[in-house]
């Protein structure tokens, strides 16, 4: 099988996927964007997804992202990149040049690095604030109780917030997790929800996912 085959099937693997659990839940699939994660995959593991056609994809390290996309972007036209993955404020001005939507928006302190980032480069870019829905020390995203302030204070600096984006507790059901978030989203007039993986997608979709983010499902598990 070549690489083509091999990325075209696993893409309509995942399309199909994704319009049956959008009829289940009365909504088109029209309606989800599908983020191909591309973390940890060289330009090579990237380029048959490419050539399938697909253009939106997710990076989770600014400094990978750098060393890849520029080459792939000069390849292929009407490439939409994501940061999906944790970023440092200090890395702001690199992510606002590089992406054209960021999935992590957390904290007072980033809210300031991007908007001082937007005006130096003139580029305004769609944010998803990242709420630590499971309430879990390790991982990033605001508490679940600051995300209206935190909104606020994005919004005041010029910042265009998107929606909310989630990444469950792993090893349960994150059925109950996706639906806070919706509510959340829902209760602050957002109507994006970066949410659902390779994993529970399915799931992510029948509780109002407008984007998830898939990566092994679509080019294989890493080594």
């Amino acid at each position: 099988m070549t690489q083509m085959t091999y990325a075209n099937e696993n893409l309509n693997a995942v399309q199909e996927q994704m319009a049956k659990a959008a009829k289940l839940a009365q909504r088109t699939v029209d309606d989800v964007r599908l983020i191909a994660i591309s973390k940890t995959r060289s330009a090579d593991d990237i380029r048959p997804l490419l050539d399938t056609g697909h253009r939106l994809f997710g990076e989770n390290r600014v400094q990978e992202a750098a060393a890849k996309w520029p080459g792939l972007r000069d390849e292929y036209d009407n490439v939409e990149l994501h940061l999906v993955g944790q970023l440092q404020s200090n890395k702001a001005e690199d992510a606002v040049a590089l992406f054209d939507a960021i999935h992590s928006l957390d904290r007072p302190s980033l809210i300031k690095a991007l908007a001082k980032a937007m005006d130096k480069l003139d580029r305004r870019i769609p944010c998803f604030i990242q709420v630590n829905i499971g309430e879990e020390s390790q991982k990033g995203g605001c508490a679940i109780a600051d995300v209206a302030s935190l909104l606020e204070s994005a919004r005041a600096a010029g910042i265009d917030v998107a929606g909310l984006m989630c990444v469950p507790p792993s090893a349960v059901n994150p059925a109950p997790y996706f639906a806070l978030l919706a509510k959340l989203a829902k209760d602050n007039g957002l109507e994006n929800l970066s949410m659902g993986m390779s994993g529970d997608f399915e799931s992510a979709i029948k509780l109002g996912a407008t984007h998830i983010r898939v990566g092994t499902a679509l080019f294989g598990a890493r080594d």
